[in-house]
């Protein structure tokens, strides 16, 4: 499982010209899922995510995580997170999980960070999506599920 996580003041995902997902102050998550992830995978990423401290405290440091500022969560799939681009000009998307298997563990994940107190929006899965953000900081980072 891999998650490109990035810090935000604001984010929103369009669907057919309308907006189906919207937080502020929070995080924004695309999500690639493999055809190797589990229900593990989902839970070690959910806890790292919402643990993970990115956040300032009054020192401007980053001491906080997500559960301690009570951000919100606009996550994404994004099966082309597992795109190999280093043969050739095309992508090759051959490690991508094939999307029943994708979408149950997408939304395994996405039901893990709810039961953590997490309020979490979503785009569509499968849809062709727009995503708009402001990143705070920039703070970007990539997440993996161990062994990947």
């Amino acid at each position: 499982m891999r998650v490109v996580l990035q810090r935000v003041t604001d984010a929103s995902v369009t669907v057919e010209d309308k907006v189906v997902g919207s937080i502020t102050n929070g995080l924004m998550l695309l999500v690639g899922i493999t055809h190797e992830d589990t229900i593990d995978d989902v839970k070690f990423v959910a806890d790292k995510i919402v643990n993970l401290r990115i956040f300032e405290d009054d020192e401007k440091k980053l001491n906080l995580s997500l559960l301690d500022t009570k951000g919100s969560i606009l996550s994404i799939s994004q099966f082309t997170l597992y795109g190999d681009t280093r043969k050739g000009r095309r992508p090759n998307f051959m490690a991508a999980a094939k999307p029943d298997l994708a979408k149950e563990l997408y939304d395994a994940f996405n039901e893990e960070l709810r039961s953590k107190g997490i309020i979490v929006e979503t785009g569509k899965f499968g849809a062709m999506m727009d995503v708009q953000l402001t990143n705070h900081g920039p703070v970007t980072l990539l997440i993996e599920s161990p062994n990947k």
